[in-house]
């Protein structure tokens, strides 16, 4: 099945207000930029958006999220944004934050039809025992706070249970695709693209370089996880941002 759309913005134009979206990328690498700016152009807002990070103040989820489109998080980073920082002290936003590996591994689990796993991950803390804030007041006090998890012991030794995780929508960007969905990543951009796009119901895939068909032995991702391809144009696929700029003295 040929899965090419035309453009991004055919691509997302049937994301409704108040979706939720899984979207790949970990911090400048490997963000589909092109299909968040085509969302950002059609308006959608109320979103619930799973991410290692929300991009940057100007770049990444961070458009969506100055614009006041993003009405909630789930990630595990909020880094150097500025504007993620004050839209969640301010409680402007709700924040889901939970340790880097356990996000992909609900991703994961969520992509692969697995309700739920136990993790040692965040036992003893407030991410089993609940209370992390999710929501602020605007007088600074916790307005929504997480709740405790399920916590058992295997062997002598106690996990906390932790749900996959599934979206309406996912956004990715690849290195290469072929016309059925099928991607391949480079470096970095593989950390949680294909997570991403396996929790996505409908996976939307922005691409650098289309191909008929890829080798299977060099697929990163099967086209099966994937239902909209979008080809990128060269100057597209050259636009990448350098996180942290160092030069020589």
């Amino acid at each position: 099945m040929d899965k090419v759309v035309t453009d991004a913005a055919a691509a997302v134009a049937d994301v409704p207000d108040g979706a939720s979206l899984a979207v790949g990328g970990f911090g400048l690498s490997g963000v589909p930029d092109v299909l968040i700016e085509a969302l950002h152009a059609a308006g959608t807002g109320g979103l619930s958006v799973v991410s290692n990070n929300c991009g940057v103040d100007g770049g990444g989820l961070g458009i969506l999220l100055a614009a006041g489109r993003i009405a909630r998080v789930t990630g595990s980073y909020i880094g150097e944004n500025k504007t993620f920082a004050r839209k969640y002290l301010a409680g402007e936003i709700e924040v889901e934050l939970i340790p880097q590996g356990t996000l992909a591994e609900r991703l994961r689990a969520g992509g692969c039809g697995i309700p739920a796993f136990y993790t040692p991950a965040g036992v003893g803390t407030v991410v089993a025992e609940g209370g992390l804030p999710w929501r602020y007041a605007p007088d600074g006090t916790v307005a929504v706070a997480s709740p405790a998890k399920e916590v058992r012991e295997f062997d002598g030794t106690a996990y906390v249970l932790e749900r996959g995780i599934t979206t309406d929508f996912a956004l990715v960007r690849a290195r290469r695709g072929d016309r059925y969905g099928n991607l391949v990543f480079a470096k970095a951009s593989r950390n949680f693209n294909p997570l991403a796009a396996m929790a996505g119901r409908i996976t939307i895939a922005e691409v650098e370089e289309l191909v008929d068909a890829l080798d299977p032995d060099e697929v990163h991702l099967p086209g099966v996880f994937v239902q909209r391809v979008v080809p990128l144009t060269a100057e597209q696929a050259a636009a990448k941002g350098i996180e942290k700029r160092t030069v020589r003295a």
